[in-house]
């Protein structure tokens, strides 16, 4: 069954990391380039994982729970480099890594929900 809500946050996601990466393009200075570049593409990367754990039919609950996790380290980590690169908030420094572990854990579930329905 397709997690319609995850869908949602995935797609908002999605259109949240096209406006950060044309914003790094096409508007920032080069000093902040580099970091909204690089959290626009973990953050759209995370919302396309998202999108298929969420339409993932044979994943079950674990695959949707790794679609959640991807996509919530996905946007806090992209938020957290724009924060700092837009607004100068040093202390976001220590939210980025938050934001890299729950997309690695969202990679893990993503592992165990294909490895259970494989034993099935």
């Amino acid at each position: 069954m397709t997690d319609r809500n995850l869908v949602v946050f995935a797609a908002l996601n999605g259109a949240l990391a096209v406006v950060l990466g044309a914003f790094a393009a096409h508007g920032a200075g080069p000093q902040i380039k580099t970091p909204l570049t690089a959290g626009a593409h973990y953050q759209l990367a995370h919302a396309v994982f998202a999108l298929a754990c969420a339409v993932w039919t044979g994943g079950g609950r674990i695959a949707r729970v790794a679609g959640w996790l991807g996509a919530a380290g996905g946007l806090v980590f992209s938020l957290s480099l724009a924060f700092i690169a837009l607004l100068g908030l040093r202390a976001m420094g220590a939210v980025a890594p938050i934001g890299g572990m729950l997309m690695i854990a969202g990679w893990l579930c993503l592992a165990f929900a294909a490895f259970q329905g494989r034993r099935s």
